[in-house]
């Protein structure tokens, strides 16, 4: 049998009037607003509404030759043209669930045009839940501070403007790159739930991350030491790694 989570101690658990055991009371609780498209600015990128005029800066650096693998684990292939992908983020964009944002990096290759994007999903305003979802990075955008910073925004709107206690991230159990970002940010890992989609025809086990409200403030703390300019030299080589620094957070008391 695979490990169980441990369970509180039972002396320090509240009883229903049953004598059965609860959970924590969460004081002057009320359902949260619904994240709006909204524009949330950090040093090095910018996190933007989705709009069509975005579209073809996204093309350029994610359905060009040799980038089909950043589709691999994505619900469609990659489009093959322009229209081909504008269908598929009009879609996207038409979902009345999930609210999608595209990234603008302020430096690099890159800068003032869109080179990946990510969405708000599993909205739920009465539990104060919210999954980031549909992660697309652009070659450009890849392994630079303005794609980590652009889930810090993220997450930072979802916990501090918004007031939500969990945010979520979910990956395909083989999409090792996924699973390495969401622990370098500082999400723990909460299980895998097996045949849990058919995507593109083929079984797809999934891998289930949190960040909960408590663990957010050291998290923050965490993500913003790295993404200070102060922990990158000039040639904008990281001098502290972001996995050093949430790596033993979560195995701290909260």
């Amino acid at each position: 049998m695979p490990d169980q989570p441990d369970q509180p101690d039972p002396e320090h658990l509240d009883l229903d009037e049953y004598g059965n055991p609860v959970g924590r009371p969460v004081l002057d609780w009320e359902p949260r607003p619904r994240p709006e498209p909204v524009t949330l600015r950090g040093r090095y990128v910018e996190v933007v509404p989705l709009a069509s005029a975005y579209y073809a800066d996204l093309f350029a650096v994610t359905c060009g030759p040799g980038d089909g693998e950043l589709w691999t684990y994505r619900p469609v292939a990659m489009p093959r043209s322009l229209p081909e992908l504008w269908m598929h983020l009009a879609g996207v964009l038409d979902s009345v669930e999930d609210v999608t944002f595209a990234f603008v990096p302020t430096e690099g290759p890159s800068a003032g045009r869109a080179a990946g994007l990510a969405s708000y999903l599993r909205i739920a305003p009465a539990h104060g839940q919210v999954e980031v979802g549909g992660v697309l990075l652009g070659r450009p955008l890849q392994r630079t501070r303005a794609a980590t910073e652009a889930i810090h925004l993220l997450m930072r709107h979802a916990f501090d403007d918004l007031g939500y206690r969990r945010f979520e991230w979910k990956c395909d159990s083989l999409n090792e790159p996924s699973r390495r970002a969401a622990v370098r940010l500082g999400f723990s890992y909460e299980g895998r739930f097996r045949n849990h989609m058919v995507t593109k025809g083929r079984n797809r086990d999934t891998d289930w991350f949190s960040v909960s409200d408590q663990e957010w403030p050291r998290l923050r703390a965490a993500h913003e030491r790295w993404l200070d300019p102060a922990n990158f030299d000039g040639s904008g080589r990281q001098r502290t790694s972001l996995g050093d620094l949430t790596r033993d957070l979560l195995d701290e008391p909260v």
